[in-house]
């Protein structure tokens, strides 16, 4: 089945390179036939997702930093100013100072806590509210999580409660948008190598636990979560919303 997504228009937050997680889905969806519009951070991003973009089927791309009302406020009219629905959001944004992953999670300071709680678990909050008005014929909105929101994953601290925060944002943002036929859902992919995930102290011993333990026996492609946020986004997923969908081989089964 091909053309999933033909016609639709999509917005993707948070590319920051080809390795990058949100880059995958951005690439299932032009596959799949979708228009995009992706944002940066920053005029260091800029010329990254430029060059990215030459390779999808982009149709804007625009600066966002969704600590900041007045950019989010930007990306709001931008969507608006299409003249045609947004019918698919994908949230992959998450931030936590470096400090805070190596240390006990008992270190915690509050700024630090605080900016996780913004950029990781917020931003989608904020994002949801941006886009809403252009998706006037419904939708999806996919977000970015890991099992470390439920269960203690070594040294991801601050971030797995941000991630907590996140997946409680997305039942209530499915209850509040669902009368406007958007649907919620996050999809919680096993360790890849990212570079956010890099920052992650032994990230590397955590890749090894999963090929030796997870059902399937290996990580995680990401051209796997791609094909989920498709999935997500397409009719076909029209009466999944409120969800948390794991895409990790089978990881989060597994006890200690």
């Amino acid at each position: 089945m091909a053309g999933l997504l033909e016609g639709k228009l999509g917005i993707v937050l948070g590319i920051a390179n080809r390795w990058s997680l949100a880059y995958a889905i951005a690439q299932a969806f032009s596959r799949e036939g979708a228009g995009l519009v992706l944002t940066y951070l920053g005029e260091h991003q800029k010329d990254a997702v430029e060059s990215l973009a030459k390779d999808l089927t982009v149709e804007r791309i625009v600066p966002c930093d969704v600590t900041r009302e007045d950019d989010l406020a930007a990306l709001s009219e931008t969507l608006r100013s299409f003249g045609r629905p947004v019918n698919a959001v994908v949230h992959s944004l998450a931030y936590a100072n470096r400090e805070d992953l190596s240390r006990s999670f008992l270190e915690t300071g509050r700024d630090g806590f605080l900016t996780a709680q913004e950029v990781s678990a917020y931003s989608l909050v904020a994002v949801a509210r941006a886009a809403a008005p252009a998706m006037t014929e419904g939708g999806s909105i996919t977000t970015l999580t890991y099992v470390g929101s439920t269960r203690v994953v070594p040294h991801y601290n601050v971030m797995g409660v941000a991630k907590a925060a996140l997946e409680a944002s997305v039942r209530y943002l499915a209850s509040d948008l669902g009368p406007q036929k958007i649907r919620v859902n996050a999809i919680s992919a096993g360790p890849v190598k990212t570079a956010s995930a890099r920052a992650i102290k032994d990230f590397s011993s955590i890749l090894d636990v999963v090929v030796q333990r997870a059902p399937l026996r290996r990580n995680t492609d990401p051209a796997e979560v791609g094909d989920a946020a498709v999935f997500l986004a397409s009719d076909l997923g029209r009466g999944v919303t409120a969800n948390v969908l794991y895409v990790d081989s089978g990881m989060q089964i597994m006890g200690l």
